[in-house]
């Protein structure tokens, strides 16, 4: 199935030192009220219990993170060997990318309408705003999707167009923005990690979330 130029068939449509107790709310919201006067400050360690609620959030994204990570290098390493996995066809390839660029901009609409505006009452590293006046994340956010609509428009011209899928042509619609989708699906794990949620958030507050 090696190619470089196909065209799509017509019709084809951590771990935490256990010293603290979970009853030590009062302790934890007077560390989080401080959180932005003093945000390297030294904090107790938390125990096992304590570290799963204050890191719940960053281990359910962490679940999505890994998905999008997976789609990227399906279609990245096709594009750096010049051939599609064995036994996938065009079609299938193609289904891939379009399903990636779907589930990439539904993941970061729900963020953007009802988690990251929670944060934000708190965390300036949800910050919303126009340019350069949002937070990095929502700032990545539109980065990618100049990815996402570029990819998108290609990949449908290919599906539904007749036009050829060149290797090189997807790994040039992939380049200007891989580097910013991983730094931000990293990123947004380590922000949304036990350490950090933990200076601006009781336990009781994490519990009630939103994800």
């Amino acid at each position: 199935m090696s190619t470089s130029a196909e065209a799509m068939p017509a019709g084809e449509p951590s771990q935490a030192t256990p010293t603290s107790s979970t009853d030590k709310t009062t302790t934890t919201a007077a560390a989080a009220s401080t959180a932005q006067d003093e945000p390297q400050a030294k904090l107790p360690p938390l125990s096992a219990a304590d570290f799963r609620v204050y890191n719940h959030m960053a281990d359910h994204m962490e679940v999505y993170h890994t998905h999008f990570r997976a789609t990227w290098n399906l279609l990245w390493n096709a594009c750096a060997t010049g051939k599609r996995p064995g036994g996938m066809s065009l079609r299938a390839f193609v289904g891939e990318g379009l399903q990636f660029v779907r589930h990439l901009t539904l993941h970061h609409n729900i963020e953007e309408a009802h988690i990251f505006p929670v944060l934000a009452r708190r965390m300036p590293e949800f910050k919303a705003g126009k340019g350069n006046g949002a937070a990095e994340l929502l700032r990545q956010h539109r980065q990618i999707h100049t990815g996402l609509d570029a990819l998108q428009a290609y990949l449908t011209e290919v599906r539904d167009r007749g036009r050829e899928l060149e290797l090189p042509v997807l790994k040039a619609v992939l380049e200007p923005w891989g580097e910013v989708l991983w730094a931000h699906l990293d990123q947004e794990v380590k922000t949304l990690g036990a350490e950090n949620m933990r200076r601006y958030w009781t336990l009781a507050e994490m519990r009630e979330m939103p994800m």
